[in-house]
């Protein structure tokens, strides 16, 4: 008889107490599609450059290419050579408002051009590359007594640096 009722209690069914667990979803659920929305907006969309043996050969000369490197930024010409170089103050950092207003001439001189290749090397660092591609796609002007951002070139690819030549 003692056998039955032991039995008896381990096959009695416990319902879960699942009042918590709803408590959470009603709150998480919420946060986590109001965070979705948020980082849709903050996502930038880059190509990897396309290689050198395909492709238009004109195209390939109007393709501008902004290169990071550990002292100096060069703005130049994908066949075209080397434009510029802005020198990197040891006090300042890089010339972000020089890169600018460079590639501000450059969009004046080609108002349709919208593509850019920001190519680093191994050494920069993360806050360079995301303060270069700032510099490279848009810039502050005066419309109407109000600043506001214009487009310079949206359409940015990133790369590897080549490799410095010995006369550089």
């Amino acid at each position: 008889m003692r056998r039955r009722r032991s039995k008896a209690r381990r096959q009695e069914q416990h319902e879960l107490d699942i009042t918590a667990f709803l408590n959470l979803m009603v709150i998480l659920v919420p946060f986590l599609l109001i965070t979705a929305v948020f980082s849709r907006l903050a996502i930038i969309e880059l190509s990897v450059p396309t290689s050198a043996d395909g492709g238009d050969v004109m195209e390939e000369m109007l393709q501008l290419e902004v290169i990071v490197r550990g002292d100096v930024i060069e703005i130049g010409g994908r066949g075209g050579g080397l434009l510029t170089v802005l020198p990197r103050d040891e006090a300042d950092g890089y010339d972000f408002a020089g890169l600018n207003t460079y590639l501000q001439r450059i969009k004046a001189e080609d108002p349709g051009r919208t593509a850019a290749t920001v190519l680093l090397e191994p050494d920069v660092h993360y806050d360079v590359l995301v303060q270069v591609m700032d510099a490279v796609r848009l810039y502050e002007a005066e419309a109407e007594g109000a600043m506001v951002q214009a487009e310079l070139f949206p359409d940015i690819a990133i790369g590897d640096a080549p490799l410095r030549t010995q006369e550089s």
